[in-house]
């Protein structure tokens, strides 16, 4: 575990390949003046979510000094729009971002839904996928995949699943289970029925269900998944366990040489 206790990828990337995905440990967010801001303690990098403001600037500084410059953060919106983010310069509506350009760094922030982390085997293009249950079933992975790869055979590609809210506590309806079995019969796999009364319920896998989309599209290249944010108070923000909570950062960039 570094200082920061952040997570670094383990898969098969090209050395130029950089990545990581922080915790909710190694920040300044969080006080014990009764505020309730503790919830946030103590890496949030989410500007959004009612923390203190200049502790998440802090937190973004404290970041940035390991990276070769400031990520763009997206604004998201649960869409399957990518964006590629050296052709920004504001915080665009989307929920992937995406690079060819060494030292341009993307990043998606999250607590709960899957970052979905890609690159090709030559280190040529990096992306970073947001994937709640909406944009995964919209087609977020398919959308930025067919951006990233131009020339590229997505045999060329590969995926590294990041944290994400677990099957044992991925509680979902009939609208999710349908929005994703429409789809693809098979992913029927990734649901469990839960006993709930009247409403039907499931317990959804989010990791298969991600692993899914991308064979069916031919990256057969995946790794991570099965770290789960919601059953990990002490290191991970869970939106669907806490409610109001911090924002943790999925970052990849193309190292310059």
């Amino acid at each position: 575990m570094n200082m920061y206790d952040w997570i670094i990828p383990d898969w098969p990337a090209p050395g130029n390949v950089k990545a990581l995905f922080t915790t909710r440990n190694g920040g300044v967010s969080g006080d014990a003046s009764g505020s309730g801001r503790e919830i946030y303690a103590s890496l949030n990098l989410g500007c959004h979510v009612n923390d203190d403001p200049a502790a998440v600037a802090q937190n973004r500084a404290l970041l940035c000094e390991h990276l070769p410059q400031a990520p763009t953060w997206l604004k998201q919106v649960h869409g399957t729009l990518p964006v590629w983010v050296e052709n920004v310069t504001a915080s665009p509506e989307s929920d992937a971002a995406l690079s060819r350009q060494q030292g341009i760094v993307c990043a998606v922030m999250v607590a709960d839904c899957l970052p979905v982390f890609l690159c090709d085997t030559a280190g040529t293009a990096v992306g970073i996928v947001h994937a709640g249950w909406r944009g995964l079933a919209g087609g977020v992975i398919e959308q930025s995949i067919a951006a990233m790869r131009l020339q590229l055979d997505n045999s060329e590609l590969m995926a590294w699943l990041g944290p994400a809210i677990g099957p044992q506590h991925f509680e979902v309806g009939e609208a999710v289970y349908t929005a994703f079995v429409n789809h693809d019969a098979q992913a029927a796999q990734a649901f469990v029925p839960k006993d709930a009364g009247h409403e039907k319920k499931w317990l959804a896998d989010i990791f298969i269900l991600a692993r899914q989309r991308l064979a069916a599209i031919g990256v057969m290249k995946v790794y991570g998944g099965g770290i789960c944010t919601y059953s990990d108070a002490a290191r991970f923000y869970s939106y669907r366990r806490d409610g109001e909570t911090g924002r943790m950062g999925a970052l990849i960039w193309l190292e310059k040489p």
